[in-house]
């Protein structure tokens, strides 16, 4: 009996439950390899204690926050320097606009209701809603979680800001070398006839090594061609966007099971 991935090879690109999305390809016929491009975060607790009260004492016109996890742990860091009150006064001066539903509730935890909130928790989502605001002159303050959002920085600039300030509560260390040696070199000989991603991390890590081995354009000729990504939800998707990946499968509901029917389904 064959199934719907039968002869095909497909690269994990994941660290988290990668032997549930190992049993769905395999049970569909296909083979599975993990490949961990995800890295590691962790806190960035003393650079970002300096960071948050030079930022307070700027007095921004804009805080954009674009993950809940990294609002909230702002608001632990502040209270641990004795700053909790000053922050959440500068933010309160301020417009604000926030990425994402989680964001959106650890901000109710100032009290707070962004005044700007994109629809589909992707950075683009919010470049939509923030298009109609003026940020000429405008001093901004935007929260990162350990990756850089460079379409946001341009978009701002390209608006007139007169500063954007970024906060990394967490840092963000690819995998090691050797890690995204293998796969890179791996997908380029065509061993694999897809990719699962289900972070942005994953997908910048991979990508940012081929760059910088002088490759991507190598890597970007097999995803256009021979080499299906797969993401499990829009944010992932949207990283392979500003990478430059448009042949893709993105499945609806945003699930990983619903990511392997998906690719079974590609193929069937």
């Amino acid at each position: 009996m064959t199934g719907r991935l039968t002869g095909k090879k497909v690269m994990i690109a994941a660290s988290r439950k990668t032997e549930e999305m190992t049993t769905l390809i395999e049970k569909q016929g296909g083979e599975a390899f993990v490949h961990s491009l995800q890295g590691t975060t962790f806190p960035a607790e003393e650079e970002v204690k300096n960071a948050l009260q030079h930022v307070i004492d700027r007095e921004p016109d804009w805080y954009i926050f674009m993950t809940g996890m990294g609002t909230a742990s702002l608001l632990e860091w502040a209270e641990k320097t004795g700053s909790r009150e000053a922050f959440i006064t500068s933010v309160k001066r301020a417009s604000v606009g926030a990425r994402g539903y989680k964001t959106a509730a650890s901000l109710k935890q100032m009290e707070l209701v962004p005044d700007v909130r994109d629809d589909d928790g992707t950075i683009d989502g919010l470049i939509r809603v923030l298009a109609s605001k003026d940020f000429s002159q405008k001093k901004v303050a935007v929260q990162l979680h350990g990756i850089q959002a460079p379409k946001l920085n341009a978009f701002l600039y390209d608006r007139g800001a007169a500063s954007v300030e970024e906060l990394y509560p967490y840092k963000h260390a690819a995998p090691k070398d050797n890690v995204l040696r293998a796969a890179l070199n791996e997908l380029l000989a065509g061993e694999y006839d897809a990719v699962c991603f289900t972070t942005q991390m994953q997908v910048h890590s991979l990508f940012r090594y081929a760059e910088k081995e002088g490759k991507k354009k190598e890597l970007m000729d097999g995803f256009s061609k021979t080499i299906l990504a797969a993401a499990v939800g829009k944010v992932t998707a949207e990283a392979l966007e500003e990478e430059g990946v448009t042949r893709m499968i993105v499945p609806e509901p945003e699930r990983m099971g619903a990511m392997m029917m998906e690719l079974g389904a590609f193929y069937s």
